[in-house]
């Protein structure tokens, strides 16, 4: 039996608002400096309410958005909590396997990003996947405070 609430990562909202909560540092992997990319507005909104987001883009590395240094690499990022990737899903599983080797608790891959294979060497490794899930969305579904 299909129920509504069962998603992709198979996260339960308990889980996703745990992870919301207790995430201080993200990286957010293929963060865009043009404003209407999606991953320049979420970078934003991680900002606005009190994460310590840092935009990986090797394309931009050196430049800044919102205010923040851009890095080339995830490594360049650490330490960090979250991994947040704005790829396509054929190369997501790149930005996973760094997130892995760095020890992140969280890997969360965007709306329309999904990487099974990639997602279970995460789990393998003892880290929490969302994914095909927007953080700016559950904030606001799940009605969470500022950090």
């Amino acid at each position: 039996m299909h129920h509504p609430s069962v998603t992709i990562d198979g996260q339960s909202d308990e889980t996703i608002r745990t992870i919301l909560a207790e995430t201080r540092r993200i990286a957010v992997v293929g963060a865009s400096d043009k404003p209407w990319r999606p991953s320049h507005g979420v970078f934003g909104f991680l900002l606005s309410r009190g994460y310590d987001a840092t935009p990986v883009n090797p394309l931009l590395a050196g430049h800044t958005i919102h205010g923040r240094a851009v890095v080339a690499r995830l490594e360049d990022a650490a330490p960090l909590d979250m991994v947040d990737i704005f790829r396509a899903s054929a190369n997501a599983g790149a930005a996973v396997d760094a997130a892995i080797a760095l020890g992140a608790r969280t890997v969360w891959m965007q709306l329309g990003v999904v990487d099974e294979a990639a997602a279970e060497r995460a789990r393998a490794a003892g880290i929490l996947v969302v994914m095909d899930r927007c953080p700016v969305i559950e904030v606001r579904r799940l009605g969470l405070p500022r950090h």
